[in-house]
């Protein structure tokens, strides 16, 4: 089939890959233009997927808006049968979304219609979820309200972090949609309206309620610090600097909640606790507790704000 990909970061590499190693012609691949980093700005750099379509041999297009008849035009020029979309960080206009024979397929890692949004995967972690997975839905207008095609289960272990789920996502995924785009290619893909019932939605993880709350119950504290590991991170301070925790198990123990309770970093909640088993302070690089310890000292009967 001749597609359009459309996507930005690196969950949507596997995909893109996918379906160029299934014999599929990508006639193009939709990206975020560069965006400048380095110390000063200055540089610009591509995308995760700006970068392998490049290295793949497929023509890559920047476009700051979709939503001009120009843009509409040169998206029709593509003659797509299908348009597979993962991560790709604009709204489609329904000019777009009209335009492949056989509409845009939407790549959703989560289990519909739980966590529709941008943050579906630290949302399923942070609210203690046991299982997520990814979803091949139909897009239309709607934020993630379109049929579903097809679903993979994932089980989400009980000290599993965002960047681990993201990752095994990212493989489940890419496989589901070469099952869901050979499906399609011969007349086999059903798609089934979203119940209504069930409906949440995963709000962007905004910098505000990142601080950990050890006030909460330890359940809540831990899923908080793995749903936002590696990234943006959940943190506390301590003499003055940030330290953020990018692991942590729940364990037996009371005290104060933000108390420390024994040589091992383990620190009260309202109710449990928790071990903090990687950390990271700001300006260095992640370590084990034990070699955080060495060098900080927080003893116990400490008690973090």
């Amino acid at each position: 089939m001749r597609i359009v990909f459309m996507g930005t970061p690196d969950f949507a590499v596997s995909t893109l890959a996918e379906i160029v190693g299934s014999g599929h012609e990508v006639v193009a691949a939709y990206t975020r233009a560069p965006a400048a980093s380095g110390r000063r700005g200055l540089e610009l750099v591509p995308s995760p997927v700006h970068r392998a379509a490049e290295k793949l041999g497929v023509p890559v297009l920047t476009p700051s808006t979709l939503r001009t008849e120009e843009a509409a035009e040169t998206f029709a020029a593509h003659e797509a049968d299908v348009a597979v979309v993962v991560a790709y960080g604009r709204i489609l206009p329904q000019m777009i979304l009209d335009a492949p024979k056989l509409g845009c397929l939407n790549l959703h890692a989560s289990l519909l219609p739980r966590w529709r949004g941008a943050a579906p995967i630290q949302r399923a972690i942070m609210a203690g979820d046991a299982e997520s997975g990814v979803a091949v839905m139909k897009m239309e207008a709607g934020l993630d309200t379109g049929p579903v095609g097809l679903v993979e289960r994932v089980a989400i272990g009980a000290d599993m972090t965002a960047g681990e789920l993201h990752d095994r996502l990212m493989i489940v995924g890419a496989d589901l949609m070469g099952r869901a785009l050979a499906a399609l290619e011969r007349g086999a893909l059903n798609f089934t309206p979203q119940p209504e019932a069930g409906v949440t939605y995963a709000a962007k993880i905004d910098k505000g309620e990142t601080r950990i709350d050890w006030s909460k119950p330890a359940k809540q504290v831990h899923d908080h610090i793995r749903g936002l590991s590696p990234f943006p991170g959940a943190w506390f301070e301590f003499d003055g600097v940030r330290v953020k925790v990018l692991r942590s198990t729940l364990v037996a123990g009371a005290g104060r909640p933000g108390e420390v309770i024994d040589d091992q970093l383990t620190i009260a909640c309202a109710d449990g606790a928790v071990r903090l088993t990687e950390v990271q302070k700001a300006g260095s690089k992640a370590m084990g507790a034990a070699d955080f310890l060495r060098g900080n000292e927080l003893t116990r009967g400490t008690v973090l704000a």
